[in-house]
């Protein structure tokens, strides 16, 4: 299945869920068995919590000295001032951060679907889970599901900043999150792949402009931020609210945008805020240590 029309006509007619469908088409061309897939991604789980563990103990600055210790500065934060969304919005905003933060500080993340946008699909996945006690296996269906869409949406354009700006990672992997918290809320295939849509078509455009040429700034909090807006798109897929582009054209429209995008706006650090002027003055610093 290449596209997510397709994935969506299988579904239906063969009255699988997304990650079944998934899952089983994985086992057939890895040729293992669908227990061997999901203990796969069992280990991708488990290394996201441990991420996730590391990050929100830690106040680390990365070796540039310009990132690391957001998360800290977030719960101290909180502990004096909860925010005006709640607790989850709490924990998804501090786990995007630990996990972000981990890849910065050379640490073991899973990369879902980039190293950069690391912190997105751990932060709402296991938040949520922790809130409202989704087990295991629930996890790893909408893990699962989170992939099928990273999956599909590469077919057609590689996930990378330097190919399609920031819209093709950052953007990318909210996508993949609201598709998994879609999944876990019990959302139809429809509503999952549509969630996915609303996701991805509020972020076209989306420019790669590390600062320094590093993946930190504005890299480490766009993960936040994304989370945020992958739960929103979740939200509003669940009540029915229906993108009318449908998510195939979605990634089209992604593919053409990233061609149509600068190549000084695409990973090389050649524009935007990374030739501000503060821009500038940071990479001149880290560059000219002694």
């Amino acid at each position: 299945m290449d596209t997510f029309e397709q994935l969506y006509n299988y579904c239906i007619s063969n009255n699988k869920t997304i990650f079944e469908a998934s899952q089983e088409n994985m086992a057939q061309e890895a040729d293992i068995s669908v227990e061997e897939v999901r203990n796969f991604v069992q280990k991708s789980l488990c290394a996201m919590k441990e991420a996730i563990s590391s990050g929100i103990k830690s106040k680390e600055l990365s070796m540039s000295g310009m990132c690391g210790d957001d998360c800290f500065k977030i719960q101290q934060y909180y502990k004096k001032q909860h925010s005006m969304f709640g607790d989850l919005f709490e924990k998804i905003i501090e786990y995007a951060l630990a996990t972000s933060e981990e890849n910065i500080r050379m640490g073991k993340i899973v990369a879902c679907p980039t190293a950069g946008s690391c912190g997105i699909v751990p932060s709402t996945l296991l938040a949520v889970s922790e809130k409202f006690n989704y087990s295991n296996s629930e996890q790893i269906n909408a893990l699962i599901t989170a992939g099928e869409i990273g999956r599909i949406i590469s077919i057609k354009v590689a996930l990378a900043g330097a190919v399609a700006g920031c819209q093709a990672e950052c953007g990318v992997a909210s996508a993949m999150s609201a598709a998994a918290i879609c999944q876990l809320q019990g959302g139809s295939v429809k509503q999952i792949l549509n969630a996915s849509a609303l996701a991805l078509k509020n972020i076209l455009g989306l420019t790669c402009d590390p600062v320094a040429g590093l993946v930190e700034v504005p890299c480490v909090k766009r993960n936040p931020f994304l989370a945020i807006h992958s739960i929103t798109a979740a939200e509003l897929s669940v009540a029915n609210v229906e993108s009318k582009i449908p998510l195939d054209e979605v990634v089209d429209a992604m593919s053409q945008t990233g061609a149509l995008m600068s190549p000084m706006l695409k990973e090389s650090s050649q524009a935007g805020l990374a030739t501000t002027k503060t821009g500038l003055d940071i990479a001149n610093n880290i560059f000219n240590k002694k």
